[in-house]
């Protein structure tokens, strides 16, 4: 063999072995999945993967924002219950008496409250300066009287229709899988206003800016019951795929849970759960495309270089807030996707679970552990951190359970570390991201 083949053999030996490595992590991901479904169950298998495909979705959006453009958004639950919102808006059938009562008035305060903003925008780039502030204050001063002088007694007589079960406006009634679309709108929308604040501050800045806009965010949701009920939660929502007892009571379901020799119950909670992966496989399938393809393409290699230097972008006439911005909007509108599948998957919306700290700090690790720049990386993480995150605690309580063993069951140390092995979930996590951090520092999966 000649030099020139000796050398193309090297080249595509290096080229393959990423690839059968990447391929053995995802079989080993998948034999993960067929071992807790034959110890534990098909269904408690099932509901992992769907929660991990989730997770997937959502850590290819902070890929896109921090991978692609370095931008550290911190704000992810914030965007994610952003999702979840638009799921109720569009799901949930309209409460008639509600919008009676107060939709008109609601409707008034948002033209004063957009006619306001108007006046302050065109304020700002008109008038001169020894005039500018003082009127900006006055606009922003009588604005708000305004808008609180029709605002308040609207949601007030909207959140007294039947209050137990409603005391709000209702959604549209459409089918909750358009809702996934519009949550990638909604969130999209809403990341274009965060970012025209707050995407010319420095990475650090940008960070915190982010979260407190997510608390923000949050807290809204909270609070304001005449939009989705806020903490009294919205449940019951519409589901794209079928109810157990409808399966179960289907003869034809029936008749294939007999050939099977299963028992219908159960038969018809995995059946729904493969429903759901089904749905969300495609959907993580289309984002992942997408995402590769964007990345392999001109813009993809510019957002790269404006990541890697800045200055340097921008002296060769790169638009870099603007790419910046850009990239952020679509980075969110996944995250958008992903907490509106989220809310599908629950079938309820409950704003005080959405913790931005708690929940950010796992997703961001998901894009660490798999690898920042690469999307099945990001894929893979978000599969590995969710799986290990929610087999840590039982787990951890076994191994507990196992260890302590020898001592007395009244004994007071054995007591405490089993009433505790929920805090196995951030040990395991910190052990996980600390064994990647020192043999893979670039993650399972580097950027190539």
């Amino acid at each position: 063999m000649n030099t020139n083949e000796g050398s193309q053999s090297g080249a595509f030996m290096r080229f393959k072995a990423p690839v059968f490595r990447n391929i053995a992590m995802f079989s080993i991901m998948a034999f993960l999945f067929l071992v807790v479904g034959f110890v534990q169950g098909w269904g408690f298998s099932l509901t992992i993967l769907n929660l991990c495909l989730i997770s997937a979705i959502m850590s290819l959006g902070v890929n896109i924002q921090w991978g692609y453009a370095g931008l550290l958004n911190v704000g992810v639950m914030g965007f994610v219950a952003l999702g979840g919102l638009a799921a109720v808006l569009v799901s949930v059938p309209p409460v008639e008496e509600a919008i009676a009562a107060g939709g008109a008035g609601l409707l008034l305060s948002l033209i004063i409250f957009l006619i306001t903003v108007a006046s302050i925008i065109v304020t700002s780039r008109k008038v001169a300066p020894p005039y500018r502030r003082p009127l900006i204050a006055a606009i922003v001063v009588i604005g708000y009287f305004v808008v609180r002088f029709f605002y308040a007694p609207a949601v007030e007589a909207i959140e007294s229709v039947n209050p137990a079960l409603q005391g709000n406006l209702g959604g549209l009634g459409l089918p909750i899988i358009s809702s996934w679309i519009v949550g990638g709108i909604f969130v999209a929308g809403a990341a274009w206003v965060v970012g025209k604040i707050s995407l010319g501050l420095r990475s650090d800045y940008l960070a915190i800016a982010t979260l407190g806009i997510s608390e923000i965010i949050i807290a809204i949701l909270k609070h304001e019951e005449w939009l989705a009920r806020g903490v009294k939660n919205q449940i019951g929502l519409p589901r794209p795929v079928p109810f157990e007892v409808d399966v179960q009571n289907d003869p034809y379901y029936q008749g294939i849970a007999d050939s099977l020799g299963v028992n219908i119950i159960e038969f018809s909670s995995i059946f729904v759960k493969l429903c759901y992966a089904g749905l969300f496989l495609i959907v993580l399938l289309i984002v992942l495309y997408f995402a590769e393809k964007a990345l392999k393409s001109p813009w993809g290699r510019m957002m790269q270089a404006i990541r890697d230097n800045e200055t340097a972008a921008e002296a060769m006439g790169k638009d870099v807030k603007g790419r910046h911005l850009q990239v952020f909007i679509l980075g969110s509108a996944v995250i958008g996707v992903a907490g509106a599948m989220l809310t599908t998957i629950d079938g309820q919306f409950t704003p005080p679970s959405y913790q931005p700290l708690r929940y950010t700090f796992l997703i961001w690790v998901m894009v660490i552990v798999g690898g920042s720049g690469n999307n099945w990386g990001a894929v893979l993480g978000g599969f590995v951190i969710w799986f290990f995150w929610i087999q840590a605690e039982p787990l951890g309580l076994s191994l507990i359970e196992f260890v302590t063993s020898g001592l007395a069951e009244t004994n007071a140390l054995r007591q405490h570390l089993i009433e505790n092995a929920a805090h196995m979930r951030s040990f395991t996590m910190g052990l996980i991201l600390l064994l990647v951090l020192r043999f893979s520092p670039k993650g399972l999966i580097p950027e190539r």
